[in-house]
């Protein structure tokens, strides 16, 4: 037993001296004493002169740590950032490829930018304010809720990425191929909203959305939703952003004479909202088709069967995230999240 455990601290101190680590960083992280790293090196030694034989590196171990180090605190954020930094503290000059096999070598990797409103100063504070005065608010009462939001679908698929699986080193191939058409081909507009329950009724929007027939949606959709799910209306709590045709004056006194109450918004915060991620769901459901629609018209078809089979789980799950959502503001401190 004692021969195995040996075997495998030597090992393992083997395995650091050959990545490069220092006698004296190895015996830090190892806890044994640096002459007995430095007897193991010994041994080794051959292996060490061996790694070095070939065209010596153009990065040292100090310019390796110092792209890691650019990255980690945030003085640099994408390669050609670290490739100028080390051409201006080092005078080094390396490819950007270089530098991004160093820095997923320091056990970091990319990751696409998420596109994210502006905060102004005044949005972080408003959105810090609602979380902390729904900080105690439970799953039950974020189920009161019924949450609502207008997005477009393009008629040749959503605005995101699609994606596919391929064998290694295929060439291309129909599967790999999204195809667009000048001018995008054409798009729709709805209004749909959320409930604990499942999905509410979804209504295509005509032209430019105004106040009109804005409050024509909440009359034709929302009012429908509260009825098909025989919610009590004064326990209902109504979810809308801060659209300027939203807090029209029309809307706003149509919206207090109805008995159920409207959840005050913070502006720029559609990371609190838990529909968008529904929007999600529904664009890549219907990204799932072969063929393209025909036309607009098939397109709301498919919009409005769709928008029907998504399942009351989906909805509960989202909405069931809200405390965690408020969590995320408030660690944030009104800054953007990961939602």
């Amino acid at each position: 037993m004692h021969s195995y455990r040996f075997k495998a601290e030597r090992d393992r101190i083997n395995a650091l001296l050959l990545s490069g680590i220092s006698i004296r960083n190895v015996s830090e992280l190892t806890g044994f004493s640096k002459s007995k790293v430095a007897r193991i090196r010994k041994s080794v030694c051959h292996m060490l002169d061996d790694k070095k034989k070939g065209r010596p590196p153009k990065l040292s171990l100090e310019n390796k740590r110092f792209c890691v180090k650019s990255v980690k605190t945030e003085k640099c954020e994408s390669a050609i950032d670290v490739q100028k930094s080390l051409k201006k503290e080092f005078d080094v000059e390396v490819s950007e490829r270089t530098v991004r096999r160093v820095l997923r070598g320091g056990g970091l990797k990319a990751a696409e930018k998420k596109k994210k409103p502006m905060l102004s100063k005044k949005n972080r504070k408003d959105r810090l304010a609602f979380a902390r005065r729904h900080e105690n608010w439970t799953t039950e009462d974020w189920k009161r809720v019924i949450w609502s939001d207008e997005t477009k679908i393009n008629r040749f698929g959503s605005d995101g990425r699609s994606w596919c699986w391929i064998p290694e080193k295929s060439t291309l191939n129909p599967r790999q191929i999204k195809e667009t058409v000048k001018f995008g081909g054409g798009s729709l507009m709805m209004w749909g909203c959320m409930t604990a329950h499942g999905v509410g009724i979804s209504i295509r929007v005509e032209g430019t959305m105004d106040q009109h027939q804005y409050l024509t949606i909440l009359k034709d959709g929302l009012l429908p939703t509260i009825a098909h799910y025989r919610l009590n209306r004064e326990d209902v709590i109504f979810q809308h952003d801060n659209d300027p045709k939203h807090k029209a004056r029309s809307v706003c006194d149509w919206l207090k004479r109805q008995p159920f109450t409207v959840l005050e918004w913070p502006a720029q915060s559609p990371d609190l909202n838990p529909i968008e991620h529904l929007w999600a769901t529904l664009k890549r459901e219907l990204n799932g088709y072969e063929n393209a629609p025909t036309g607009i018209l098939e397109l709301w078809e498919r919009v409005a069967e769709k928008w029907g089979k998504i399942e009351k789980s989906t909805c509960l799950s989202l909405i069931e995230s809200m405390p965690r959502r408020i969590q995320a503001v408030i660690k944030a401190n009104g800054g953007h999240t990961m939602y």
